[in-house]
């Protein structure tokens, strides 16, 4: 039993003491057992030596030993370097205030430099070292006497000193913490930084000369003077003095250089050698950046006899070389924005804007293709806080338009500023939708996304092989209620009416992409501007024609063109109001730059502020314009019809005296173009006339017929209303 006692305390790890009866009884599993006693071998050795240690053991002892002289080694250097930290901060203190107090005494100081008080101040001296040397164990009255506490050294004690003694005297509690509480070293250190073996006579009158230079310095440099020899302080403030030299002498030559000279425009044999040879950028940089500044401030800085327009035809030649523009659109653009904004433009048209996607919602979340974007190597972030489902993209290891989410239809590549446009537009669900411009097929996907596969969409585009772009796109985005067709836009009211919205994206010039194609830099010209305003005028007044403006939930036709120019945006807005029973709303956009109302000498509509900007320099996004027009009647302006077919236009103007010529005008019901009768001659409008009347009555056998009967029965019909309304305009003559 005790030989199965001993091996179960083995085996638990506990030592046997034989000294200790075995527990016997009930519960002594459970109650707690006792302590082990650990017998320490040199207690053991010093009851018995006799005893001997094995190797191991004395391994053991020997480890132990070095093990507790190591600790308290570390705690003794931590312990001093803790009362060194101590010391640097109650020196870096002491010495701030000092200075602070120096600096702020010194005018009402250097008038009483007298030698009686030279005198004075070092007793003071003497009686501040003694009071802060009392709670010192060893002697340091040699040391100090070595260093410059005697009276030996009156001869290079100066005022300065005194100053600090004398704030010595007023804050003795903080000089004894900072110089009293430590060793002798540290007090002979702190002390020399003022009166020390470093304080010759050189060094006294730098001190004197260099106040200001030692209060620009900050903590950390007084610390690091501490450790810095007398001659290296002294060269550093000799250092100091120069840069401030320096710095003053650069100021003056500047403002001297600013009074005196003024920029001069380049002659003319320096402008011929510049249209021969390359021009060096640099060179015109700097004399755009020279003529913008005389031009800010003209009355200042012009050269005598030069005008205006002289500095203007200068930038403009050298602002064309610089950012290879051609002369005509360089002054469009001269026109539009002023000077500094007009930089800021042409350096953001030199930078590509940042690549944009469009989350598709109708397969999927932006949270979740943003995560598994990132998961392919993708650096992306929200595009802002205006849109939901837009993500910029920084940098990408793969190709966008290769992952497997592209072409599952996760994402589109879009700019950011298309999405304003479908934004503006609002589309509904299940409503009737025209987008009439509508390749490569962004905008209508993400108008198809917003009514959530319901209603029709009829997108549209005069470019046949475009529209295999937009049927791509649709299918690949799983948009189901769109019909693609290609037709000439200005044809569409023809074809179809009562849309609920019209999106009409329109052709137009540009300059709000030169980013993405340089070559608008070169080829516009007026013509091009000529050609487009007029497109964009007739697409806008068809757009208009065909939406009902009856429509409960619409009536709606946003306007948008990648544009900056006047005649492309608001000129083309005011012509709609003219011509169309229409009002400009606002776009619901919350940025963006407004509208202008006036520009020179044109004059818009007072509304024409509720239109939208984009500008690539201010919201870094390609250069836009939005209008959205609320359609409020069906009837065009001067060509309502009265219930017998004739218009009312007509027949005022038949009641007046030589009138009977207005009535053959066009009506203009069906046609894109308006009342004005733009893009049609007299002769077409005849035929169109002839064809209507000849299909009513079934008279359309053959040619020959045609030719054959001089009038024809509609020609008949026409002279018998002419002859009733002459009836009555002579009536009318007669009673008066």
């Amino acid at each position: 039993m005790y030989f199965n006692a001993t091996i179960l305390f083995l085996i638990m790890g506990r030592k046997l003491n034989l000294d200790k009866p075995v527990q016997k009884g009930p519960g002594k599993k459970t109650k707690k057992q006792a302590e082990p006693v650990i017998k320490e071998i040199e207690n053991e050795l010093a009851r018995d030596p006799s005893k001997k240690l094995t190797h191991k053991q004395k391994q053991r002892v020997v480890k132990r030993v070095h093990k507790t002289e190591e600790k308290k080694e570390k705690k003794a250097e931590k312990l001093k370097e803790k009362k060194a930290e101590k010391l640097k901060e109650k020196k870096a203190k002491a010495k701030k205030i000092v200075k602070k107090k120096v600096e702020s005494d010194e005018e009402d100081e250097e008038d009483e430099e007298d030698d009686d008080d030279d005198s004075e101040v070092e007793d003071d001296d003497e009686e501040d070292v003694e009071s802060m040397e009392e709670g010192d164990e060893l002697d340091s009255e040699d040391d100090h006497g070595k260093k410059g506490f005697t009276d030996d050294n009156q001869e290079w004690l100066k005022p300065k000193q005194k100053k600090k003694t004398d704030l010595l005297e007023d804050d003795d509690e903080k000089a004894k913490d900072g110089f009293g509480s430590g060793d002798d070293d540290d007090d002979s250190d702190v002390m020399g930084d003022d009166f020390g073996d470093g304080g010759s006579d050189e060094d006294d009158d730098s001190d004197g000369a260099d106040s200001d230079d030692d209060s620009d310095d900050g903590p950390d440099d007084g610390d690091k003077a501490d450790d810095l020899l007398p001659i290296e302080k002294a060269s550093k403030k000799l250092e100091r003095k120069k840069k401030k030299e320096e710095a003053s002498a650069e100021e003056e030559l500047q403002t001297n250089i600013a009074e005196t000279e003024k920029f001069a425009l380049p002659s003319g044999q320096e402008v011929e050698k510049e249209k021969v040879l390359a021009p060096d950028l640099e060179i015109l940089n700097q004399r755009i950046k020279d003529i913008v500044g005389v031009l800010n401030n003209f009355n200042d800085k012009r050269e005598e006899g030069k005008d205006r327009q002289e500095y203007l035809v200068q930038l403009r030649q050298d602002l064309c070389s610089y950012y290879s523009y051609n002369d005509f659109l360089m002054a469009r653009l001269m026109s539009l924005f002023p000077l500094n904004e007009l930089l800021e433009f042409l350096e953001a048209n030199e930078v590509p804007r940042p690549i944009t996607i469009r989350t598709n919602t109708l397969k999927t979340r932006r949270r979740d293709l943003a995560q598994a974007l990132i998961g392919r190597g993708v650096n992306l972030d929200p595009l802002g806080k205006w849109t939901k489902v837009g993500l910029v993209v920084f940098e990408s290891q793969v190709p966008l338009g290769a992952t497997p989410e592209y072409l599952a239809g996760h994402y589109i590549l879009q700019g950011a500023s298309s999405f304003c446009p479908v934004m503006a537009l609002a589309p509904q669900e299940g409503e009737k939708i025209l987008d009439m411009c509508s390749a490569p097929g962004a905008k209508t996907s993400y108008i198809a996304a917003l009514m959530k596969n319901t209603g029709m969409i009829m997108a549209n585009d005069a470019n046949k092989d475009r529209c295999r772009a937009i049927v791509g796109n649709l299918h690949r985005l799983g948009v189901t209620n769109a019909v693609v067709c290609s037709n000439d836009g200005r044809k569409i009211p023809e074809m179809q009416k009562g849309f609920d919205r019209c999106l009409l994206d329109a052709p137009c010039s540009g300059t709000g992409v030169i980013a993405k194609d340089a070559s608008v830099k070169t080829s516009k010209d007026s013509d091009d501007f000529h050609r487009c305003t007029t497109l964009q005028k007739e697409l806008i007044l068809a757009a208009i024609d065909a939406v009902d403006a009856t429509s409960s939930t619409g009536g709606y036709i946003v306007y948008s063109t990648c544009s900056i120019m006047i005649e492309e945006n608001e000129a083309v807005v005011n012509y709609a109001l003219k011509k169309r029973n229409v009002k400009l709303v606002p776009t619901g956009l919350d940025f963006g730059a407004a509208g202008f109302t006036n520009f020179r000498q044109d004059r818009f509509h007072p509304t024409s502020n509720l239109c939208k900007r984009f500008y690539p320099h201010t919201q870094n996004m390609d250069g836009f314009f939005v209008a959205k027009l609320k359609k409020f009647s069906n009837k065009i302006p001067g060509e309502e019809k009265t219930e017998g077919g004739v218009d009312e236009s007509t027949t005022d103007a038949l009641n007046k005296p030589f009138g009977i010529g207005e009535f053959e005008t066009n009506k203009g019901e069906d046609s894109g173009v308006g009342s004005s009768g733009e893009g049609e001659t007299s002769v077409g409008r005849k035929k169109k006339r002839k064809r209507k009347a000849n299909q009513s009555e079934g008279e359309q056998d053959s040619k020959k017929s045609k030719k054959g009967s001089v009038v024809s029965p509609p020609k008949k019909k026409k002279f018998a209303m002419k002859k009733n309304l002459k009836k009555n305009k002579d009536k009318k003559f007669t009673k008066t």
